[in-house]
């Protein structure tokens, strides 16, 4: 079954000086989150990118697609650490992507691990969705 969600943005001014507030998501988890230029491109500031919500959900994602993976394997992970830097270059846009995973799986070994999570960065839909990005890299390990 399909479903869609949805976010409200509201810009005021030109790209440079002006500003934005994220006011709402379909799941109301969000809302209100000031966004900007400088945020994008230079200094945080308080504020949010586009860059930084699409690493949350590149993250988030394959996240949840190695937990099913691993699933269907018959290993439940006990904990998976993600993280999405993403490097965002102005005139050029994103440019890379380097998504790092650190889990905590019993009764599997590294390269098992590592091919699994080879395959839900492949599988996740976010990553599909960036598909153009040149770079996208994983670092993908056992918690030691």
């Amino acid at each position: 079954m399909a479903t869609e969600r949805r976010a409200q943005v509201t810009w005021q001014g030109d790209l440079m000086s002006g500003s934005g507030t994220i006011e709402s998501v379909t799941s109301g988890a969000l809302g209100s989150l000031g966004v900007s230029w400088p945020a994008r491109a230079e200094e945080p500031g308080g504020k949010t990118s586009p860059e930084e919500l699409i690493a949350a959900a590149h993250a988030t994602c394959l996240s949840m697609a190695l937990a099913h993976g691993l699933a269907q394997e018959g290993h439940t992970a006990e904990r998976l650490d993600t993280s999405a830097t993403i490097t965002f270059e102005p005139g050029e846009g994103i440019t890379k992507i380097a998504l790092a995973l650190e889990g905590r799986v019993p009764g599997i070994d590294e390269p098992d691990f590592r091919r699994a999570a080879e395959a839900a960065k492949e599988s996740c839909p976010v990553s599909k969705a960036l598909a153009g990005v040149p770079e996208i890299t994983l670092d993908a390990r056992l918690a030691g």
